[in-house]
């Protein structure tokens, strides 16, 4: 567990040392397609590898999951910065919101073409040993075929910059330098940047829930293995559906408005689960879970969209990856401490994550969303 802690923490480490600076060097080069191709074609050879090792490959296994992590958080930033080119401004909330509900639906095909292979040769006589590697190799064909027509049919609508870098070290440099020039006038983007701070401050409780929620349910409301795997099943569903539903009117509502209602949901949800005895409390605060994580998640993507100027997507939306990734590292951590602190106490954990959703969204309601559009009008 600790091995797995470490790999899995530093591959969001370094997620959040280099996605901004390869955003900026995909602005300035019009490589976002490029850079989203290495990664996705590493992610899925990493993944594939995975299936071919065992207990003797200790190190190799941790490099290769590390990769596959990297490389996968790596592109979902560029997949994410290619949001503004694709949508219109009135319309980026719903394809936001489209677009994320799709992801969970594909998860839950995956999941179950996995648990119906699993289940179909168990009976052959068919170990973990023997079957885990199948589902790795399942999960790389379907991504390598859901991913393809991205590099058959997108076009990469960015201009490269006039200038011209002949090393990657050359690049490097023109990152830094972006990536230092938008940190200088943070004052013009003061909204984009609260609101970073708001993003990273209420994703500390969703990451939290995501890695606990699971273990909650087991040592609190004492769920069986077979009820968690339900429960994560029927979450995964009412994700989709809010960030179905919060798409269609997001643009009309805003997007500042949207994320205000999610997180209020997302305060109801841990505050019921704080304060419930009952699996029954507990399953309505799973599904209040459920229809905020899809619709907060959508919302918040859609928010940066609006904020960043034109050919600084990616640099912009590193800084996405770079909010989110922190909150992936502090969030369970904090769980974690606390729950050790207090000798296993885990409602007493979950009420520091009720205080994540809430300061996020006390952070939230400082930022105008009007100025914060006009300021990425200005920048472009």
């Amino acid at each position: 567990t600790l091995l797995w802690s470490i790999t899995v923490g530093a591959a969001n480490t370094l997620i959040l040392l280099t996605a901004p600076i390869l955003g900026a060097i995909a602005d300035f080069s019009a490589a976002k397609k490029k850079i989203l191709a290495f990664s996705t074609v590493g992610c899925i050879g990493m993944t594939t590898l995975l299936g071919f090792t065992g207990p003797d490959e200790l190190y190799l296994t941790m490099f290769l999951l590390a990769g596959s992590a990297f490389l996968f958080g790596t592109g979902e930033n560029l997949i994410a910065a290619f949001l503004p080119e694709i949508a219109p401004p009135e319309k980026i909330g719903k394809v936001s919101g489209f677009s994320w509900a799709l992801g969970y639906v594909g998860g839950l095909l995956v999941l179950a073409m996995c648990i119906l292979y699993i289940e179909a040769v168990k009976p052959l006589g068919h170990t973990a040993e023997q079957y885990v590697p199948v589902t790795l190799w399942i999960t790389a064909l379907v991504f390598a075929l859901a991913s393809a027509p991205t590099f058959l049919f997108l076009k990469e609508r960015a201009q490269a910059n006039g200038s011209s870098a002949n090393s990657i070290l050359a690049y490097t440099r023109i990152g830094f330098s972006r990536l230092h020039q938008t940190i200088r006038h943070r004052h013009q983007f003061r909204d984009m940047f609260r609101f970073l701070a708001s993003l990273s401050i209420f994703s500390c409780g969703v990451y939290t829930v995501i890695v606990i929620a699971a273990i909650y349910a087991q040592e609190v409301m004492h769920f069986t293995t077979t009820e968690n795997i339900i429960m994560i099943m029927v979450v995964n569903i009412t994700a989709a559906v809010g960030a179905f539903v919060f798409g269609l009117f997001q643009d009309r509502l805003g997007a500042r408005r949207t994320l205000e209602m999610t997180l209020l949901i997302w305060i109801l949800a841990i505050a019921i689960a704080w304060q419930g005895e009952t699996r029954t409390q507990f399953w309505i605060a799973a599904n209040l879970i459920g229809l905020a994580m899809g619709s907060s998640q959508s919302a918040g993507r859609a928010m940066v969209a609006l904020f960043t100027p034109e050919n600084r997507q990616a640099e912009f939306f590193g800084l996405w990856g770079l909010s989110i990734k922190l909150a992936a590292i502090i969030g369970p951590m904090s769980y974690g401490l606390i729950a050790w602190y207090s000798e296993g106490d885990h409602r007493q954990a979950i009420f520091s994550t009720l205080m994540f959703f809430i300061i996020g969204l006390l952070v939230l309601l400082t930022v105008n969303e009007k100025r914060g559009r006009q300021a990425a009008l200005i920048g472009e």
